[in-house]
């Protein structure tokens, strides 16, 4: 008896470290989502992630705010992802951006946006050291937005008036840099502005009636959601136009000419995974998109009873029959 008594006693000294040491169930990270992207965006957003080991439903939780192009219910989305104490946000679009960096400086904000400039906005003291509690991927309009005009007369060689949709949320750069490039080409511009889904409709028959020679869409996540709408009312009014959003020339637009949306999204994302493991935004520099691609939609432009001229093929990345 007093050999199984021993025993048992130094059975139960050898578990008894693991039943009161045991190491608990560590939480998911918590990510803040704010924007309007969803599908394939969010989804290569969150391949980023997944590098760096985080996978969403297992140890990853996503609370996520859309907003659906309704600006004025930003500040209580972001103020709400704050009071959720994420450990991270992303934020896509110049608005959504403005709204976190005005409800918090201290939780970590990843940002895209394709319409600003962090320096001017005061995101950011530097784009190599932000500085602050954002990072993330900003895109540099101006040239690229000469790129558009120049596309576009290379397309119609007459060109003389040009409609541009802007979308005001986004502030003015973008539209300054359009007047810069457009007197430079001596091409008179007609500005139309949208600030919702139901402005599309009206504008562009107001567009239309102006009689342009052609359409650049300036980039918004407004207006990236209704490339399908710009899209049929281009062909329908036989009018060239160009985006810098592939989806527009997916949806049967004549010309888009940006980077990869979808690898600004993962690059994105992995700047959040990286913030997850300890690194601190203001030591991420922010980058800058490096590759455009110019595609052009072959059977469009026969739509349109346009000749696409062989020097503008050669230029193309894509050419899409």
């Amino acid at each position: 008896m007093h050999r199984r008594s021993l025993l048992a006693r130094l059975v139960t000294i050898a578990l008894w470290p693991r039943a009161t040491h045991a190491e608990p169930l560590s939480a998911p990270a918590r990510v803040g989502y704010l924007g309007i992207a969803r599908g394939p965006l969010y989804d290569a957003f969150l391949n980023g992630v997944r590098e760096y080991g985080y996978v969403d439903g297992q140890n990853l939780l996503v609370e996520r705010r859309q907003y659906e192009g309704n600006i004025p219910r930003l500040p209580a989305l972001a103020a709400e992802l704050v009071g959720l104490k994420v450990d991270v946000i992303f934020a896509t679009g110049p608005a959504p951006v403005k709204a976190v960096t005005k409800a918090t400086r201290a939780i970590p904000l990843v940002a895209i946006d394709l319409e600003s400039d962090p320096i001017q906005s005061g995101f950011a003291v530097s784009l190599s050291r932000p500085g602050t509690n954002l990072t993330g991927v900003f895109l540099d309009l101006p040239d690229l937005i000469g790129k558009w005009l120049d596309f576009m007369l290379a397309m119609v060689p007459r060109l003389s008036r040009m409609a541009i949709l802007w979308d005001p949320a986004t502030g003015r750069a973008q539209l300054e840099a359009a007047t810069v490039a457009a007197r430079a080409l001596n091409v008179e511009l007609k500005v139309w502005e949208v600030h919702g889904p139901e402005d599309f409709d009206r504008q562009l028959t107001a567009a239309a009636r102006a009689r342009p020679d052609a359409l650049v869409q300036l980039s918004s996540p407004l207006i990236f959601l209704q490339a399908k709408t710009v899209s049929d009312f281009a062909l329908k009014t036989r009018l060239p136009a160009i985006s810098l959003f592939r989806a527009f020339l997916e949806s049967g637009g004549l010309m888009s000419y940006g980077p990869d949306i979808a690898d600004l999204y993962r690059r994105c994302g992995l700047y959040v995974g990286r913030v997850l493991k300890g690194v601190r935004p203001g030591e991420l520099p922010i980058e800058r998109p490096s590759k455009f691609e110019l595609v052009i939609n072959l059977k469009t432009a026969k739509a349109l009873g346009l000749t696409i001229p062989p020097s503008l093929l050669l230029r193309a990345d894509q050419v899409i029959e």
